[in-house]
């Protein structure tokens, strides 16, 4: 590009900007949802709490989150990512500041007013990673989608490195309460960055025509939010989501999300109490030792996305790029079974965070939406799989609850996680098979009816 003396203008980086508010929006995402684990031991005493029921509290998220993916992926389709998602932070944030009250109550009261915030929570977050899907498919080009896609996907660990020590302390410190108040303060405030330098790639205050371009040749979806002049924006049109289904490569994506989503849930819901009740930990020694393994979980999550785009650069397929980090990944998550036939502290915590690392790079399934869901419906798309995903947020709590009440040990309930990166691998390797943009049949519709969702 250049400008009105004939001199070359240098292309702006701005997406690297909006990556960076992704990765602090989902850290600060993952915390909330991490909340009730770190305070879930202190909490169980408060209010008298076994296993089973602790395992409810846990999936509570799940249930509500699941529920509202394809609604939360409508509306992001719907009123564009900006939007929605300023809505969702807020929200969130706000439920999750009033959990810090349920100690005002007793008993039953106090149980059934914590589900039920947890609840809200869920519903809330639902359109956050559809929406930063969303926004990466946007902002980048494929050839850099899946550095993007594993660096707000790696948010994830950094929410328990960042965060579990300082909710350990508060915990220790003060009390349970303060956790939840201090998570949501945080949420609200962050909502002013938000809105200040989020935009469409094409009407961002800080971008230019070199980088639009850049974005745009290397496959962006720069105008995703943009609709044609005069015409009427309505909702994508939900009959897309039979077509996602009727396809092996989707369908073999979200059973392998439903697997890895089975390790995510086991560190952010049920790892923290492992430590304090089978390892023999303090609440403050195990928020500290819980960010262990979330540091190599980080730096796997970030290697897994370089690695996937290097080899892509290099001239492999998409379908080799995006596997073959996948597959090591989740063989060496497979590793955290070792942890049931030693005793050793620093051991089991050196373990878990191989296994956490093998995760980390492994968690590939953001990136590779990214590279599949139809430019019409890039938000339902997301929305589908974070559903399917997600559903091991209600199944994982509640069966390593009933393992660990029924057994009286964790051993059963890492085997119990294993077998989902297990069947991950196998997911990739035979039933996805070629990874490509899925192109959606037009759908017949009366005459005179336009169907919006269906125009470029």
């Amino acid at each position: 590009m250049e400008n009105n003396r004939g001199a070359t203008v240098k292309m702006t980086q701005v997406r690297w900007l909006i990556i960076t508010l992704l990765f602090i929006i989902t850290a600060i995402n993952y915390a909330d949802r991490a909340t009730i684990s770190i305070a879930g031991p202190a909490i169980a005493k408060d209010l008298k709490m076994n296993s089973v029921a602790m395992g409810y509290i846990f999936s509570a998220f799940g249930w509500s989150y699941v529920i509202a993916q394809l609604p939360g992926g409508w509306f992001l389709d719907r009123f564009g990512s900006k939007r929605v998602y300023i809505v969702s932070i807020f929200f969130w944030s706000l439920f999750t500041l009033l959990q810090g009250t349920v100690g005002f109550f007793a008993g039953a009261t106090a149980i059934t007013l914590l589900f039920c915030l947890r609840l809200l929570v869920g519903l809330s977050e639902a359109p956050s990673f559809p929406g930063n899907s969303r926004i990466v498919a946007a902002w980048f080009p494929a050839s850099e989608r899946g550095t993007a896609s594993a660096i707000f996907n790696s948010a994830q660990y950094a929410a328990t490195v960042i965060f579990a020590p300082l909710m350990g302390w508060l915990v220790y410190t003060f009390s349970w309460h303060y956790v939840f108040i201090v998570m949501g303060v945080l949420g609200i405030l962050f909502i002013f960055a938000w809105k200040k330098f989020i935009y469409d790639p094409q009407d961002h205050p800080l971008i230019n025509t070199a980088e639009i371009a850049y974005i745009e040749q290397g496959g962006g979806l720069v105008n995703m939010d943009l609709k044609p002049a005069g015409s009427k924006k309505e909702g994508p049109d939900l009959y897309y989501i039979k077509e996602l289904l009727k396809s092996r490569m989707m369908v073999g994506i979200y059973l392998a999300q439903y697997c890895i989503n089975a390790l995510t849930f086991f560190f952010i819901s049920w790892f923290p109490v492992y430590l304090v009740k089978a390892r023999g930990m303090t609440i403050l020694k195990a928020g500290f030792a819980a960010a262990v393994p979330a540091i190599f979980g980080f730096a796997g999550g970030v290697l897994g996305g370089i690695i996937s785009d290097y080899l892509l650069k290099k001239g492999f397929s998409l379908s080799v790029a995006r596997k073959v980090p996948i597959v090591l990944g989740m063989l060496l998550s497979m590793s955290m079974l070792i942890c049931n036939y030693v005793d050793t502290q620093w051991l089991i915590i050196a373990i878990m965070a191989m296994s956490f690392f093998g995760k980390g790079v492994g968690a590939l399934g953001w990136a590779v939406n990214s590279d599949t869901a139809p430019k019409q419906i890039a938000g339902l798309s997301g929305g589908l799989l974070n559903t399917c995903g997600n559903l091991s947020s209600i199944t994982t709590p509640i069966a390593i609850g009933y393992i660990v009440q029924s057994t009286g040990s964790f051993n059963g309930a890492l085997l119990f996680v294993v077998a989902h990166a297990f069947i991950a691998i196998i997911s990739f390797l035979f039933v996805v098979g070629e990874i490509k943009r899925l192109e959606l049949k037009p759908r017949n519709k009366p005459a005179g009816v336009l169907a919006d969702s269906c125009a470029d």
